[in-house]
């Protein structure tokens, strides 16, 4: 039988009084510490963040295409608004 155990940091944090209130009540509905709460909300924030970061490397790295033929010529502004 094995055991895993993870490590956790403590971590002091100040917040408004109705913030923390807010906090506690909000932590209470969902049957959770407010520390877990604050966890979950960190935890969440870190993996969109290098979700994006992943995304922004995949399309960084994939190659440039032109957005038209190099033969097809750009409308100019008045064939755009319809000016003659």
């Amino acid at each position: 039988m094995s055991h895993y155990y993870r490590v956790m940091k403590n971590l002091t944090i100040s917040l408004k009084d109705e913030v923390a209130k807010w906090l506690r009540i909000h932590a209470a509905k969902e049957g959770k510490s407010a520390s877990g709460v604050l966890a979950e909300l960190i935890s969440s924030l870190m993996q969109r963040e290098e979700s994006y970061q992943s995304a922004m490397a995949k399309f960084l790295l994939s190659p440039i295409t032109p957005l038209k033929s190099t033969s097809e010529k750009y409308p100019n502004r008045e064939e755009l608004h319809d000016r003659k």
